[in-house]
C-alpha cells in the first residue's frame, strides 16, 4: 500500500475503528493500542485489500481478530456475577442511561453468548448500523437485526430476574 492511500485510509476510518475496539475493549489505553495495531497491519500486510468489501470492514475485521487474540494473551475472559436490578418503570433504552443499571447492563453483557454480545455491544455503544454489523459478520443486514433483538431480550430477560 502506498503512502499515500495509507494516510487517507487512516483520516478517514481511525475514529470509527477507534470507536469499535473501544466497545470491545472497554479501555482506552488498550483500545488505542490495538486501534494502531490495526492500522500497522492493514498498511504493512502484503495481502493488502482486496476490495471484496468495504474499507471499514476490513479494518473492523483486523480489530476484532487483534482485540481476541490480546485477550488470549491476557488471559482476560472471566465470569462476572450478575447484580440485582430494580425494576424503575423506564423503557430499556431509557434504563441504560443510568449509570448503575448501565453497570448491570455490562455485566449481564458480559455472560452473553457470542454473537449476541458483540452484536449488541456494536449496536447499542458503536452506534453501527445493522447493515454494517452484517457486513462485520458476513452475515445480512436482517440477521444483524434479528441477532440485536434476541439478544435485547436476553437482557430484559436476564435484568427482570434478578
Amino acid at each position: 500500500m502506498d503512502k499515500n492511500t495509507a494516510e487517507k485510509l487512516y483520516e478517514a476510518f481511525y475514529m470509527k475503528v477507534y470507536s469499535y475496539v473501544m466497545t470491545l475493549a472497554k479501555d482506552h489505553d488498550d483500545a488505542m493500542e490495538i486501534t494502531q495495531e490495526t492500522f500497522f497491519k492493514a498498511i504493512s500486510t502484503e495481502k493488502g485489500f482486496r476490495g471484496e468489501s468495504d474499507s471499514y470492514t476490513w479494518l473492523c475485521a483486523i480489530a476484532k481478530n487483534l482485540f481476541i487474540d490480546e485477550c488470549r494473551r491476557k488471559g482476560r475472559f472471566e465470569d462476572a456475577a450478575l447484580e440485582e436490578y430494580e425494576d424503575t418503570g423506564k423503557s430499556f433504552e431509557a434504563s441504560l442511561m443510568d449509570s448503575e443499571t448501565s453497570m448491570r447492563v455490562h455485566r449481564i453483557l458480559h455472560s452473553l453468548d457470542e454473537p449476541y454480545k458483540e452484536v449488541f455491544q456494536l449496536r447499542v455503544f458503536g452506534e453501527l448500523s445493522f447493515k454494517e454489523i452484517g457486513s462485520i459478520f458476513g452475515k445480512t443486514e436482517t440477521w444483524a437485526r434479528v441477532t440485536y433483538h434476541r439478544g435485547r431480550i436476553m437482557i430484559q430477560e436476564r435484568m427482570d430476574q434478578s
